[in-house]
């Protein structure tokens, strides 16, 4: 019978027609186990965190050393020919390098080498010489043009001009730390060679607005700036090194002069062979 919105049925009324099933209490029932993970995950393990953490960087794999790498990792002397051993020496910030390139500048202060002690820099070092090559090349070539010009001569260009530059600098920053840091070991007073090879790379930085001074056709004005450039590189690698040098002996005082007397060779070369023209 029904009553109001309910509807109840008498279980005699359908026991003839249809068994009904004695109650035996309640029936367990069970479900296979699902596949699917609980969501929200007790731990994220993705770029997406629970919480209210922020997403993590997707560049911070070439931030950070992989753990899984399958890339083997080279030790002892093979590790000088992976790109991963260099990689430290070129992580500097642009402040950095223009603040080493002040500190060149003002040779007197003699603070460069304890600026460096922790983190010496090859990048600044190989710009700076990159920079001079095609400034020396450039320039030279064009001093010559014009010299040519003034007296009504024929020019031709003198290739040469950029491949000994290249060698020059290239050959002169990484020849005489290394002869150096062989000297300094020697004499048991042994410097770090990158560190050597950073203090001679920006040494160089005060050729570079020299070089472009040279464009004047004075020759007289070439020499004073060759002059005055190379001793400020000189006095800069000098007075850096003055300090260390003194704790190889008694000929700490000779190898600061041999020190000193390569800068200012390297000057005059460098005003020989390319601001002194002949037509």
């Amino acid at each position: 019978m029904m009553s109001g919105n309910y509807t109840t049925i008498d279980n005699q009324s359908v026991s003839g027609s249809v068994p009904v099933a004695a109650d035996s209490g309640h029936v367990p029932v069970k479900f296979a186990d699902s596949s699917l993970q609980t969501f929200p995950p007790s731990e994220a393990s993705g770029k997406i965190a629970g919480g209210s953490r922020p997403p993590r960087d997707a560049d911070d794999t070439f931030s950070k050393p992989g753990g899984g790498s399958d890339a083997p990792q080279s030790s002892g002397w093979f590790g000088i020919f992976s790109v991963a051993a260099y990689k430290q020496y070129f992580d500097v910030d642009t402040s950095d390098v223009l603040e080493r390139i002040k500190e060149s500048l003002f040779p007197w202060k003699g603070t460069f080498s304890e600026l460096i002690s922790n983190s010496p820099d090859l990048y600044g070092p190989f710009w700076i010489c990159t920079t001079l090559i095609f400034i020396a090349a450039s320039i030279g070539t064009f001093v010559t043009y014009l010299s040519h010009k003034i007296h009504s001569k024929e020019w031709n260009y003198d290739i040469s001009l950029l491949t000994w530059a290249a060698g020059l600098f290239y050959g002169y920053v990484t020849i005489v730390p290394l002869c150096l840091y062989l000297v300094l070991k020697y004499f048991s007073a042994p410097s770090g060679f990158v560190q050597l090879l950073c203090l001679y790379g920006y040494s160089l930085f005060v050729f570079v607005p020299a070089l472009c001074l040279s464009v004047v056709p004075l020759d007289i004005f070439r020499w004073v700036i060759a002059g005055v450039a190379g001793f400020m590189s000189a006095s800069f690698v000098a007075l850096n090194l003055k300090t260390h040098i003194e704790s190889a002996g008694e000929r700490w005082f000779l190898i600061v002069v041999a020190i000193f007397l390569l800068q200012v060779a390297l000057a005059l070369a460098l005003k020989i062979y390319l601001f002194t023209v002949s037509v």
